[in-house]
């Protein structure tokens, strides 16, 4: 059986309850908890708009994946979870500038309420690098 390594790093929001930044498994695969936008300095949501609360949430995840030994060029999978779909046109022209030319498979879903209410949430499943 594999182990499972928790990631933390300090340059993304600490875990608000009991779980990992990411987990880490012997073969190479990073799954990461969904990242609001939380300042890792003050653990305060910023709220703003869906865009400017998108390119938090993925610079959160880009911290995350890099304690990991991946990047967003190395992931597999995202999950958006958005509290408007409305929001949909606005979070993907953020997540495409975070991603360039890296297309993951990816879903995004409206959710009834996401943590603190913010209006966006992200997941991602990637591969330590090479």
């Amino acid at each position: 059986m594999s182990s499972l390594n928790p990631v933390h790093t300090d340059r993304a929001p600490k875990a608000i309850g009991p779980y990992s930044q990411a987990v880490v498994t012997d073969d190479g695969w990073v799954f990461c908890s969904g990242q609001i936008p939380l300042d890792p300095a003050s653990m305060e949501v910023v709220y703003g708009s869906t865009s400017d609360q998108t390119d938090l949430v993925l610079r959160n995840l880009r911290s995350v994946l890099e304690a990991a030994g991946a990047g967003l060029d190395s992931v597999v999978k995202t999950t958006v979870f958005l509290a408007d779909m409305d929001d949909f046109g606005a979070m993907n022209e953020v997540y495409a500038r975070h991603f360039g030319d890296h297309r993951p498979a990816r879903a995004a879903v409206q959710a009834a309420r996401l943590p603190r209410s913010v209006a966006v949430e992200i997941e991602a499943v990637a591969r330590v690098k090479g």
